[in-house]
């Protein structure tokens, strides 16, 4: 019990210190808060603090976050695995829950103070750049398994899960693996390496993708022109501003929002139920950010004070929990480097090809990095990342790539591993 409460106040506290660090550092500044907490998360997760998993209970767990109660009981037992997984389990599920929770609700909070009007001027670039994302990756799909197809197991399957991973997430991965019947050794053995290099490409998109890409690509700033330039300056200093979460008389305003983002939250969830897994996912996701969206139309909501402040402080505490259940020891143990050097080759490469294509359409860096987000690692990444650049802007743009991109991917992957069989 007082594990489960000490980190929770490690996930919901830690994040004030890490702004109030932001605040004292230049250096730290640059960063950023959700850079430091990714950074903090994982550096919380591979020290040791944590409770390691035992072999066995990696094996019987696959690629589930944690077990139920009754099975790990009986496994527990049965002999089969130490005592000691239980405590993990319990970890692991927590961290899932804070994970789960915090982004839900910070979606609708980080939507309720956005222009939709000025967002219908970004449309077309971003359709235009999930265009290109799509292509590159299915370039790179083909290509790839021209090169390494014939020493992978079961790689026309391996090649339509990378396509649902890297075009919907985690749930088109499952589905797609369930639908062309993949072993569970191969299945676990993609995912592992999805997550290790996804780690790494993650942290790039976080840091220095923005500058490298500048050389490339225009700015966001350049591309669209703010009708009130001072506005457009401003930006990245309210993406990081987090000021009014600390003063009284703003307490009000953050409430009425909160109550708002958690009711909206409740609605998807319920909706959500209501439809089987993996389409659940989509509908709970396509709920609560449809709604946040109406909310943002009625002015009262949109001019509540605080609201994108607490749904970027949540970010952070999301962003620290997902790093945190990251296991970099896994990046020691690549036993099939083929199977490696495809799905390294797949995430870089279609980023290369697709920031080479946006440059000659033209399109932003901010823009684009932000479509690679929604498509690579879904919709709960894109405010995160967002966060990182600065640019509050682009949040709806991602979040309705990552949408489409839940909605084909699993339709893209098993056409893509059918025509490769």
């Amino acid at each position: 019990m007082w594990i489960t409460i000490l980190l929770i106040a490690f996930y919901l506290v830690t994040p004030a210190l890490l702004i109030w660090l932001t605040k004292k550092s230049s250096i730290l500044n640059r960063l950023g808060a959700v850079v430091l907490a990714y950074l903090t998360g994982l550096v919380f997760g591979n020290i040791g603090i944590l409770p390691k998993a035992s072999d066995a209970f990696k094996a019987l767990l696959g690629t589930r976050v944690k077990m139920p109660d009754a099975e790990i009981q009986q496994l527990i037992s049965s002999g089969q695995i130490p005592s000691n997984d239980l405590t993990v389990n319990q970890i692991a599920g927590l961290q899932d829950s804070l994970m789960t929770g915090t982004i839900l609700v910070a979606i609708p909070l980080l939507l309720f103070s956005l222009d939709i009007k000025k967002w219908l001027k970004l449309a077309k670039g971003a359709v235009l750049s999930m265009i290109l994302a799509t292509f590159s990756l299915l370039v790179v799909i083909f290509t790839g398994f021209y090169f390494w197809g014939s020493d992978i197991d079961e790689s026309y399957k391996v090649a339509g899960m990378l396509v649902g991973v890297y075009t919907g997430g985690t749930p088109n991965l499952a589905a797609i693996g369930t639908a062309l019947n993949v072993s569970p050794n191969v299945f676990l053995l993609t995912h592992t390496y999805d997550l290790i290099i996804g780690s790494v490409c993650l942290l790039f998109l976080m840091t220095i993708a923005q500058r490298v890409f500048h050389i490339f690509l225009p700015k966001f700033q350049v591309v669209y022109k703010a009708e009130n330039k001072l506005q457009l300056a401003g930006e990245p200093n309210e993406m990081e501003n987090f000021d009014p979460l600390f003063k009284r008389k703003l307490v009000p305003d953050l409430l009425k929002a909160l109550g708002i983002s958690v009711l909206i939250v409740a609605i998807g969830g319920g909706l959500s139920m209501l439809v089987p897994k993996p389409a659940d996912t989509i509908v709970a996701i396509l709920t609560i950010t449809t709604l946040g969206l109406v909310a943002s139309l009625i002015k009262p909501v949109n001019r509540l004070r605080n609201s994108f402040q607490s749904g970027m402080y949540l970010i952070i505490a999301f962003s620290m929990a997902v790093s945190s259940m990251a296991d970099l020891s896994n990046m020691f143990q690549i036993e099939f480097l083929q199977l490696f050097l495809y799905v390294f080759y797949v995430v870089f490469g279609s980023i290369a090809l697709h920031v080479a294509l946006a440059a000659i359409f033209k399109l932003d860096a901010d823009t684009t990095i932000i479509s690679i987000t929604a498509l690579t690692y879904s919709t709960p990444f894109v405010p995160t990342v967002a966060g990182a650049l600065k640019n509050k802007e682009v949040i709806i743009s991602g979040l309705t790539i990552g949408i489409l991109g839940y909605a084909f991917g699993t339709y893209l992957g098993i056409i893509v591993a059918t025509i490769l069989q």
